[in-house]
């Protein structure tokens, strides 16, 4: 597919670029595609198919074959999320870049709120939005902290609980917000759907491809804001998160690389992990909590299989 190309600069502006990763990703990618093109604003939608062999894409080709705001681009093999996504913006027009999970569903004006809101405010380098549980309820992860080895630490072993009491322990998911509406700057918002300035994401170069499942999204948030940006969450905009259409199918394969995604981002960020005896505590307890989890995970696998 060809999508007709922005003729002039006040286009350009105007068009939006949403980037959606599909990766085995089942029939949740068809709803995550109908709600983008139902958007009511100047946009483009790249859909960046990761090998998949469910069917979906092709589905997706063959249903919006006439729509030309859709483009497909077809990968041969999985190379993971944050670069597929680099390979999206490396397609995309817009001035506006919206990367949004394929389990993740748009209102109609939830693309021309973000538009508005990135260009409104010169510091925003990083928007997110209030992700909701298919019940309606915010889900977790949308307010977050950069995760330091104190703070990781916090969350793993359930003192982050306790932190209105002891700020001390503070965890990397924030408590629920006071305020549902407006603009509120923080350290990280969740991945499932962010927008960016295409300046700002020129100016750290996009995803790091050193992750290849997770953990992308806190690394991207922290140099947006060492380049001088900030991140922030539109409270009042909110997006539907059906969440796990992949990890359901392959939990081992996504907790393995979580946790490698956690491993480097602690060597990248974290000053404990200068000190060489933390630094190998962290390596062990990282794999240790991975194979804690391996019988669920794979308990999990197999109810999924006899489904």
């Amino acid at each position: 597919m060809s999508a007709t190309h922005p003729e002039s600069p006040s286009r350009v502006d105007a068009l939006t670029s949403i980037i959606v990763v599909a990766a085995d990703s089942g029939p949740l990618l068809q709803a995550c595609i109908d709600s983008s093109l139902a958007s009511n604003a100047p946009f483009e939608l790249i859909l960046v198919d990761n090998a998949s062999t469910d069917g979906e894409v092709e589905r997706a080709a063959t249903r919006h074959a006439q729509d030309p705001r859709l483009r497909i681009l077809r990968n041969q093999a999985n190379i993971g999320f944050g670069p597929a996504c680099n390979r999206g913006a490396v397609l995309a027009q817009g001035s506006v870049l919206v990367f949004l999970n394929p389990d993740c569903e748009l209102r109609a004006d939830t693309v021309a709120a973000l538009h508005r809101a990135v260009l409104d405010d010169a510091r925003i380098g990083v928007l997110g939005v209030t992700v909701c549980n298919a019940d309606g309820s915010p889900a977790r992860g949308n307010r977050r902290r950069d995760p330091s080895f104190r703070r990781a630490l916090a969350s793993m072993t359930g003192l982050s609980r306790w932190e209105r009491r002891w700020p001390s322990f503070a965890g990397v998911e924030m408590p629920a917000a006071g305020s549902t509406g407006g603009v509120e700057f923080i350290e990280a918002v969740s991945g499932a759907c962010m927008a960016m300035p295409r300046t700002a994401y020129e100016s750290v170069g996009g995803f790091d491809e050193g992750y290849f499942l997770h953990v992308e999204d806190l690394d991207l948030c922290r140099r947006v804001r060492a380049a001088g940006f900030q991140v922030a969450i539109a409270h009042a905009l909110q997006v539907l998160h059906v969440q796990g259409s992949s990890s359901r199918k392959r939990p081992l394969f996504v907790a393995r690389h979580k946790h490698r995604g956690m491993w480097r981002y602690f060597r990248h960020f974290d000053p404990a992990a200068r000190n060489p005896l933390l630094r190998s505590a962290v390596w062990m307890g990282l794999w240790l909590h991975f194979l804690v989890k391996v019988p669920m995970l794979g308990w999990r696998w197999l109810a999924n299989r006899l489904r």
